[in-house]
């Protein structure tokens, strides 16, 4: 297995490096319902991270091909239940939806909503390197909309849920005015001409050469994921509209220039575990309408510069050393649910991140303060030291692949005694998580190491678990894991460092290093 994937490496490296071409995916990780726009020769793009904090992650790049992170939107978005894993809610699959971003007259706006609190969102600044934006939030909730600034000076939202709606908001952004919805689209999948599967939605609107353009997604039965566009000469209409893209189940986002000329849209892809994928797809205009790929293929080199790194920028690993004016977390992590910032620290041990138990929780995923990182393909490995001195009786702590059906390692305390210990919700269902613990070992040392391994190869979706007493000899313990893309949390498999307390509070491990790599052990 990892010849074949350390082939598939080469060839990758070998074609961009001959070719002088990069390749889809854009990024081989979960970034989906992206929303992107240029601002003079720099790009941005949000998406969306549902029940994950700090939220709506705002990604920058100088050639559409290599994104790193630039802010966050918010750091959370209040505090219910729902976002605190509080009374036994959470907002798994949830959280916060499809972004939309925005530059408007020296501002960028990003607006999103949330189906947990009910409420929709905008936030704007005008540095969009730091975080958090200023928010405004109003009801009622609007699914899956588009914010659009017209030349006009009003602004607007297009909604689509089968149907295009449009209507206008206050002029400080702070609600909608009353009386202005309108529908423009009884119908939006009509078009297809197929059944109607999952309806018309992701919507996201434009202006370009004075015609007014509007992007969604579609999902006709027995079919693939499929973009839909429609345009009119004026915002409220009439609007004619086609499918302008159906290939490879590419869907959802819009399109985008670059400072010399050409055009490309911007979509992504299911593609199981790992999460949905940007693609990019060169576009022309054809009678004012973009036409996408070869032919309607989506082609899988593009003639883009770029280093496109094996592991992306929007991940990266961490020695949890610090500097006095640095920020206490990498961009790259986000935290499981809102965190609460009085129980970890980069500070109180140097070089080393504390989790410390506050609360008793029955499982992984009712725990506060996971840490988290996205996975990423074709192969990806995420490893960790860890310090178990100070672990209490009942306390889990470790690494593990976090999605409905998660898996674990690391280290456990019962009885006084310390194990390692390897298990997994794979038997997961809608309303158990259904954890099995398949295997221990006792624990002499006071500190030990832990890999886990993801295989996306061909959505092999494969997930392997490591533990080591020095770091350098990897022993494999318990089972593999059948990763899968699970809608009950709506989002790629992510890595994560856990720790949680099952009996009683106070116990911390301190965490060393986490390290990323792209080469399987097998």
């Amino acid at each position: 297995m990892r010849v074949f994937i350390l082939l598939s490496f080469m060839f990758f490296a070998l074609n961009v490096s001959a070719q002088d071409k990069t390749r889809n995916p854009v990024i081989w990780a979960d970034v989906p319902d992206i929303s992107m726009i240029r601002v003079g020769d720099t790009y941005y793009m949000s998406s969306t991270t549902m029940h994950m904090n700090p939220g709506v992650p705002i990604m920058k790049s100088e050639n559409l091909i290599d994104w790193e992170m630039a802010s966050y939107a918010y750091e959370t978005l209040g505090n219910i239940d729902a976002f605190e894993l509080n009374n036994g809610q959470n907002t798994y699959g949830r959280g916060s939806w499809a972004s939309s971003l925005r530059y408007h007259n020296g501002t960028f706006y990003v607006s999103t909503f949330s189906n947990s609190s009910g409420m929709n969102y905008i936030f704007s600044t005008k540095d969009p390197n730091k975080t958090p934006w200023e928010m405004k939030s109003f009801r009622p909730m609007v699914h899956d909309h588009s914010l659009f600034f017209d030349d006009d000076g009003k602004v607007y939202m297009f909604s689509c849920g089968g149907k295009i709606g449009i209507r206008e908001l206050k002029s400080d952004l702070s609600g909608i005015k009353e009386g202005t919805e309108r529908i423009l689209v009884e119908n939006a999948d009509a078009i297809t001409g197929k059944e109607r599967g999952l309806p018309a939605e992701g919507a996201q609107a434009f202006k370009v050469n004075g015609k007014y353009y509007v992007f969604m997604i579609t999902w006709p039965r027995g079919g693939m994921r499929t973009v839909l566009l429609y345009r009119s000469d004026h915002i409220m209409g009439p609007y004619e509209g086609r499918v302008v893209l159906e290939d490879k189940g590419v869907a959802q986002g819009g399109f985008i220039d670059t400072p010399d000329g050409k055009w490309y849209g911007y979509f992504f892809r299911d593609f199981g575990a790992v999460g949905r994928i940007p693609y990019l797809v060169p576009m022309e205009w054809e009678d004012g309408w973009p036409v996408f790929g070869d032919d309607g293929i989506v082609p899988m080199t593009l003639n883009i510069e770029g280093e496109q790194p094996l592991i992306p920028q929007i991940v990266a690993s961490d020695n949890f050393s610090r500097k006095k004016n640095e920020p206490d977390l990498l961009l790259v992590w986000q935290w499981n649910h809102n965190p609460n910032n009085d129980y970890w620290s980069v500070k109180e041990r140097k070089g080393y991140l504390r989790l410390k138990t506050f609360r008793v929780d029955e499982s992984f995923l009712n725990a506060k303060n996971t840490l988290t990182q996205r996975t990423f393909g074709p192969a990806c490995t995420g490893e960790i030291a860890m310090d178990v001195s100070n672990m209490k009786d009942g306390d889990f702590a470790g690494l593990g692949l976090l999605q409905r059906k998660y898996g674990l390692v690391g280290v456990k305390m019962q009885d006084g005694k310390k194990y390692i210990f390897a298990g997994n919700a794979q038997d997961a269902d809608r309303d158990h998580e259904n954890y099995r613990e398949i295997e221990t070992i006792p624990l002499q040392a006071k500190k030990a190491y832990f890999k886990v391994e993801g295989n996306f190869e061909d959505r092999a979706d494969i997930g392997f678990f490591y533990y080591s007493l020095d770091g350098k000899t990897w022993k494999p313990i318990g089972d593999t894991l059948k990763l899968r893309y699970d809608l009950l949390h709506f989002m790629g498999c992510r890595f994560a460092l856990f720790n949680f307390a099952t009996k009683e509070t106070g116990g911390y491990v301190d965490f060393d290093y986490f390290k990323v790599g792209h080469e399987l052990s097998h």
